[in-house]
């Protein structure tokens, strides 16, 4: 690539720019603890933050933002450290101008000074604050600022408010996004753009929070302003759990294929945050190489409508355990999510289409991925009341201290609803309001112990109580794991702890569900073998890719790529059910998840799972 240093606006017109990566997670790699100011690293440790700013150059950055994401004085302060903003921001300029050369430009980055907690102060008291650090970093000469990770659009229209009169250089304003296409404060993010835009913005995008796929998406349905120049930083997908370590899962070679995709939606700044490594922008200046920047498409926006369905009463009465009816017959359970917003008939109308088709319980989760959706204790409750169906509700450890804990578990049994899931959780801090207090009083093994505590008649503090309860317990087992072995430890304590049933994270091809068989056959309680179907190829490169827990073999992503649309989800169902010829013959228990919001694709397999055990008990008679 020819480089013509020329300012940042002009050369992104007809070139496309790779940025660095995560600073923060990089430095943690490099050994510094969790808890520390990173910014401060610019004094106390100077060398190793250059030899970050370094291996990003190396791996073909030519974009480097300045170790100043969080020096500003509300956040120095926490480490008494907010007489140093200047000097901190000067510094850290002079280190990332150092390993710039002279064909890269340097932007001094400033972060929302929120950082994603709730809202107590007026925003316009954050003005001064971002002026200082604003100052400090254009008299130390970068080439331009990037206000980065705000949730919220307000704050970052406050702050570009306060830096547009400073100065002419180029301004990148990124927007961090906890669901796709909309903000924190409620804005879309077509809206957002223009705002910023209007505000004095340069470059207008998306960072943190979301991996590839989402912000592909939230790209895919936002009408840009005209002529605005649009930059992504993505995260390494979600963090999670894995093998007992929370890591993020995007490896390399799918951020350079992601990067193709950011192209054609005429982004012209492509980058990494959280979790992405010189690796990772190795591969983006690898797939980029050469390429000229597109011209941006939006998309035409239509509104879609949702199909009526008729709700019948189908309340049915005396129904067994689902841990007493797999001992002797298939036995099936479908998950099926609460709404995220104020609509439960809609959903209640889907969890009547799965029972119709045979469903033997319904579950419910707990805001999985930390993410705030109705209550699962008010739609069981009304499952089971108007409807007689089963509802089998998850238990998250992160959302109610232990006084919570047993007060929904008193209410759950006023309520008859006995069947339940004890999860940990994923962290608030990576929801949609991750301002939210994670309270994990106890871990999953500590609260099926004190659930059944509860079935002998005692609370959780000693009390004697007047009644027993009769809650069956089950938790979950994610096989998709390096360490197999490992894992099923971690179950056997479980079940030590006293769960009735076991339900796993979904498997994608029929060697996973031979092996969880053999893995769990010596645990002496029921497994359902957990299946979902695909809906396209992005949403499989998407699990396999970004989500934890979750892997896919290469099969079953080549075959999601040869289809589109309605075809690609009939695929996912066909491939389902070719899992479940399978699972049949190793398990009674069958645990299908449902993509989104699509029950009927659901239903259609749990038909297909009568179908198909009513085939194999007749040829068992012959």
């Amino acid at each position: 690539m020819t480089w013509s240093k020329k300012d940042l606006r002009a050369y992104l017109q007809d070139h496309l720019l790779i940025g660095d990566g995560a600073m923060a997670t990089q430095l943690h790699r490099l050994g510094v603890p969790v808890g520390v100011s990173f910014e401060e690293l610019c004094l106390s440790n100077p060398t190793l933050v250059q030899e970050v700013h370094d291996s990003y150059y190396a791996a073909g950055a030519r974009l480097l933002e300045t170790n100043t994401y969080a020096a500003n004085r509300d956040s120095l302060s926490r480490y008494g450290l907010e007489h140093k903003v200047a000097r901190i921001n000067r510094l850290a300029v002079k280190l990332a101008r150092e390993s710039a050369r002279d064909d890269a430009y340097v932007a001094g980055s400033i972060g929302s000074i929120l950082a994603g907690r709730v809202r107590k102060k007026v925003l316009d008291e954050y003005r001064d604050q971002y002026e200082e650090q604003a100052i400090a970093l254009l008299h130390a000469g970068v080439d331009g600022i990037i206000l980065e990770t705000f949730l919220d659009l307000e704050e970052l229209l406050l702050a570009l408010d306060v830096i547009r009169p400073l100065t002419d250089a180029p301004l990148i304003a990124q927007l961090a996004t906890l669901e796709v296409g909309r903000t924190r404060d409620g804005y879309s993010l077509t809206d957002a753009f223009a705002k910023l835009k209007a505000a004095g913005a340069d470059i207008v995008g998306l960072n943190c929070r979301l991996g590839p796929a989402e912000i592909l998406r939230s790209f895919e349905s936002t009408v840009v302003p005209d002529g605005a120049l649009l930059s992504a930083f993505p995260n390494a997908g979600r963090l999670g759990l894995m093998d007992g370590e929370y890591a993020f899962k995007s490896a390399p070679d799918y951020f350079g294929q992601s990067a193709l995709r950011l192209r054609e939606q005429g982004i012209r700044l492509i980058g990494g945050c959280c979790g992405t490594t010189p690796a990772h922008v190795k591969a983006m200046a690898d797939a980029l190489e050469e390429l000229e920047p597109l011209v941006r498409v939006n998309p035409t926006v239509v509104p879609g409508e949702r199909p009526q369905v008729t709700v019948q009463n189908i309340r049915e009465q005396g129904k067994p355990s689902i841990v007493e009816r797999v001992k002797t017959e298939t036995t099936i359970i479908v998950e099926f999510d609460p709404p995220r917003d104020l609509d439960a008939e809609s959903f209640l109308e889907g969890c009547c289409e799965l029972h119709r088709a045979g469903a033997d319980a319904i579950t419910l989760a707990d805001n999985s991925l930390a993410t705030v959706r109705m209550s699962n204790m008010a739609l069981g409750a009304l499952m089971k009341s108007r409807y007689g169906i089963d509802p089998l509700l998850h238990i998250a450890c992160r959302d109610r201290n232990l006084i919570g804990q047993q007060s929904h578990l008193m209410g759950l049994h006023a309520l008859g609803i006995d069947q339940i899931l004890v999860i940990t959780g994923d962290p608030s801090r990576f929801g949609d309001l991750p301002g939210a207090t994670s309270v994990f009083d106890v871990t999953s093994f500590d609260l099926i112990r004190m659930v059944k505590q509860l079935n002998e008649g005692v609370s959780f503090s000693g009390r004697p109580l007047k009644q027993k309860a009769q809650f069956i317990v089950g938790a979950a087992f994610n096989p998709n794991v390096r360490n197999l072995d490992a894992a099923v430890a971690r179950l056997e304590k479980k079940v030590e702890a006293g769960a009735d049933y076991i339900m796993t994270q979904p498997v994608y091809d029929a060697e996973s569900i031979k092996q969880v068989y053999e893995a769990t056959r010596h645990i002496g309680i029921p497994v359902f073998i957990g299946i979902m179907p695909l809906t396209s190829s992005r949403n499989a490169e998407f699990l396999h890719n970004e989500v934890p827990g979750i892997k896919l073999s290469a099969e079953a992503l080549e075959r999601m790529k040869r289809v589109q649309g309605e075809a690609a989800r009939q695929e996912g169902v066909q491939m389902a059910k070719e899992l479940l010829d399978t699972a049949i013959q190793y398990f009674n228990g069958i645990y299908l998840i449902t993509p989104f919001t699509y029950s009927s694709m659901t239903a259609e397999l749990v038909q297909y799972v009568r179908q198909q055990s009513a085939l194999v008990k007749a040829e068992a008679r012959i």
